[in-house]
């Protein structure tokens, strides 16, 4: 039998669910997303420079999806 108290185990599962659904097994992804939006507010933001955003943030993504498919590609090649 658990010993915790039923809400913190279910806080605890909560609190498993999000991790797992937002870092899962790349949190690279996940640092490169905050990175990511990050770069892009501020340049919206600071330097009012929405277009120069628009044109960032698939740029951003794609290179850090890119060098997470290589990391991940390498990695493979080594085992």
């Amino acid at each position: 039998m658990n010993k915790q108290p039923l809400v913190l185990r279910l806080l605890k599962g909560f609190a498993m669910f999000w991790w797992d659904f937002l870092v899962g097994d790349t949190p690279e992804l996940f640092v490169a997303a905050l990175v990511i939006i990050g770069a892009v507010a501020l340049v919206s933001e600071r330097w009012h420079a929405n277009s120069t955003a628009v044109i960032m943030l698939p740029v951003l993504a794609i290179a850090a999806l890119g060098l997470s498919v290589k990391r991940a590609s390498d990695a493979a090649k080594r085992k």
